[in-house]
């Protein structure tokens, strides 16, 4: 290996031919010849490469992890307030699950990516009037309206932290497609997260109860209440000073995971028509199938995130589009089912809501599915799927807009 080296040193595509047949071996052949050619650029580019290792043990700056620690006690105080006031449970976590974090989040991207102070009283005033909103609503089990608003208040608020993870700006400065990016390795981490507080929190119930104390009601109502809260703080805490960590994870779960939901989208289909269930009459299977349209969609998304953007691989990209092409499919299934059931019996408020946000979805998949399709027929880049994945994020919020705020006016909160 040696002597292969020091033949090829002027020619860049055999020693990257030789690296790839045995890495192990050319990393020790070549630091060994290393201080004989040394004022070699070449030699010293390939030095700097096999020497080179991400520093995974930066936390950030003192004061960012001081933040967060600020920011975590927030959301938890906030996740307490029931509890600390005596709030009715169900009123206040069905209108205010969103409040919770989004705030604090919010704050956490409007610091780092320096938005401006005239931009950042509007977030906070929006906020703000979204708080109050919400929690004016008057209170009925049977309101559709005040539901609908309870469910699509998260996403308006997840709009304004897309906003404020962009430096507060539109179009083409704003980075959309680093803002899917964060969504997807903030899901992961979450979820390593809660794997990690669920071991902890079953081993610590269960070493007190050995020795007959039964902390289970107390341990939940405090350490896993308020780590629910924290849980997205630290998380996207993470996926900033660690983004090699979620960065290295990412892409291998998009892989694994979409060829897999693929599969079973197709069986489920047939299933589907085997079994007789009716998506035109079943209201709650119509609901269901609507969900399992929106996880779809965001797996596909995330996927896209992770892949290569110059040197895509095309298995992956066919997969892609096969599964966007099922999706539109699940989509005109649900859409078809929506109007049938707007035709029987006119519009509701979530009839209505459901209507438009499977033709926003609809339109969306559509749009990506063909940028996919001539990415593949042309051979190019990503860049034009990238940039179909973002043109509709301004579109969802605008739509949960709409829905919490004009809906319950609009249908005179029924």
């Amino acid at each position: 290996m040696r002597d292969d080296i020091l033949l090829n040193l002027d020619n860049p595509r055999q020693l990257e031919h030789l690296y790839r047949t045995d890495k192990p071996m050319f990393k020790t052949a070549f630091e060994s010849l290393y201080p004989q050619m040394q004022g070699s650029v070449l030699a010293e580019a390939w030095h700097q490469r096999l020497t080179y290792s991400r520093d995974l043990s930066g936390w950030g700056a003192a004061r960012d992890r001081t933040f967060v620690l600020l920011a975590s006690l927030i959301a938890a105080f906030l996740a307490k307030l029931p509890a600390l006031f005596s709030l009715d449970n169900e009123r206040f976590y069905s209108r205010n699950v969103g409040f919770i974090v989004f705030p604090v989040l919010l704050i956490y991207f409007a610091r780092k990516t320096n938005v401006s102070r005239r931009t950042g009283i509007w977030l906070a005033g929006l906020v703000g009037l979204s708080v109050v909103y919400i929690n004016l609503l008057p209170q009925s089990r049977t309101s559709d309206t005040l539901v609908l608003a309870c469910l699509y208040s998260p996403l308006w608020l997840w709009s304004l932290l897309g906003f404020a993870f962009g430096g507060g700006t539109f179009g083409k400065r704003a980075d959309g497609l680093g803002f899917l990016r964060y969504n997807g390795d903030l899901a992961v981490m979450s979820a390593l997260l809660l794997i990690a507080g669920g071991l902890t929190s079953a081993l610590t119930i269960n070493l007190f109860r050995l020795i007959g104390w039964n902390i289970a009601d107390a341990y939940f109502n405090y350490i896993v209440v308020c780590g629910l809260a924290m849980v997205p703080v630290v998380a996207t805490f993470l996926t900033q000073v660690q983004p090699t960590l979620v960065g290295l994870v990412s892409p291998v779960i998009a892989r694994l995971f979409t060829p897999v939901v693929l599969v079973i989208l197709l069986i489920y289909l047939v299933a589907m028509l085997a079994s007789g269930k009716d998506p035109y009459h079943d209201r709650e299977f119509l609901l269901l199938f609507n969900a399992l349209l929106i996880g779809v969609m965001a797996l596909i998304f995330f996927s896209l995130t992770g892949t290569n953007v110059e040197r895509p691989g095309l298995i992956q990209l066919l997969i892609l589009l096969l599964l966007s092409i099922v999706t539109v499919l699940i989509n005109s299934i649900a859409l078809s089912a929506i109007l049938f059931r707007i035709s029987e019996w006119g519009f509701t408020p979530n009839r209505t809501a459901v209507l438009g946000s499977n033709l926003l979805i609809l339109a969306h998949l559509l749009v990506v599915g063909v940028r996919l399709w001539q990415t593949i027929a042309r051979q190019t880049d990503l860049s034009r799927v990238n940039r179909a994945m973002t043109v509709f994020l301004p579109a969802y919020s605008v739509w949960s807009a709409i829905v919490t705020f004009v809906f319950p006016l609009l249908f005179g909160f029924r």
